[in-house]
């Protein structure tokens, strides 16, 4: 069904996101909010977590006063392109269901289904802070890490749908000591994940002052000029601008957009810039990192956006 109305759904670990836009624009590439509700995920239950989503959906259709309307999709993990299930979800009762296949059949419609760090590669990449951009590298950096790609106003996925997932690939420029120190959920040491998160800089001021504190606290403590958590976040900056560097040093994106908790940290914007062309080819970097426009919400208007015709850019 062709329709200017989008609905998204962001589904995350601890809520269920659903949003009515309405295109705008003679491109259509604005839109206006209508409608949002959240519930509460049913953590464990697959069949659940679907009629939820179903539901969500009702509801959404409900204000549009349409039904049938084509849904994307925000999921922690991938849909696996060679058996179509959901793969690398944290959340776990996810994993290995047919999860875009089930949706499509509950729901009788098309359904989309992408990573969220994805879905915020293309809201902002559609109307955010990588609007006017071809290559647009989004990276969630919150109790993980996730990332992903827009090219051209659209989802960079690839054949093992793990484009973009940046927070699984070591650190670079760290010693094996260094990596061996910080084991990741995946299996492997020293991810991206373990460096740049909010765990990641806990992680770092514990190894330095054998303190445990949450990441916001830190990242407060030094802006209010307390040394010991200012030397906490100077390397947690160190680290960032060495795994953002081995990004440009690959894909080279036109812009790169930050989301998560630690996105809202302004002493990223202000000393990255200045770090980055220590690690990049060639000595120097003009790649502006900027935090996401749409902020919390990008996630979920990402996965709206997924809904549009395919014919659209």
């Amino acid at each position: 069904m062709c329709s200017d109305w989008l609905i998204g759904i962001d589904l995350g670990g601890t809520k269920i996101e659903v949003i009515l836009m309405k295109q705008e624009g003679d491109q259509h590439f604005q839109s206006r909010e209508y409608f949002r509700k959240r519930v509460p995920t049913p953590k464990g239950d697959y069949h659940a977590t679907l009629r939820a989503i179903q539901s969500l959906v009702q509801d959404a259709e409900a204000q549009a006063g349409v039904s049938g309307l084509h849904v994307g999709i925000g999921v922690p993990g991938s849909v696996s392109g060679i058996t179509g299930r959901i793969k690398n979800g944290n959340s776990t009762w996810l994993n290995g269901q047919l999860m875009q296949d089930d949706l499509r059949a509950l729901l009788q419609r098309p359904v989309t289904l992408a990573n969220d760090a994805n879905c915020l590669a293309l809201s902002e990449a559609t109307d955010g802070a990588g609007k006017d951009h071809d290559v647009v590298f989004a990276a969630i950096l919150g109790t993980g890490c996730g990332a992903g790609v827009s090219v051209n106003g659209r989802v960079l996925k690839g054949p093992n749908g793990v484009a973009g997932e940046w927070g699984h690939n070591p650190l670079a420029w760290t010693p094996q000591a260094e990596l061996e120190r910080r084991p990741c959920f995946c299996g492997n040491n020293g991810c991206n994940e373990r460096f740049a998160s909010g765990t990641g800089l806990s992680l770092t001021h514990k190894f330095l002052t054998g303190e445990d504190q949450p990441a916001r606290q830190i990242a407060e403590n030094a802006r209010q000029g307390n040394k010991e958590a200012a030397g906490s976040l100077s390397q947690y900056l160190e680290h960032l601008a060495r795994g953002l560097a081995a990004v440009i040093n690959v894909l080279d994106p036109d812009i790169i957009v930050l989301g998560g908790g630690m996105s809202n940290t302004a002493q990223i914007y202000q000393e990255l810039p200045l770090r980055l062309s220590k690690y990049v080819f060639g000595g120097e970097c003009g790649t502006p990192v900027v935090p996401a426009v749409h902020g919390d919400s990008s996630g979920v208007r990402g996965a709206a956006w997924l809904s549009r015709p395919l014919d659209t850019p």
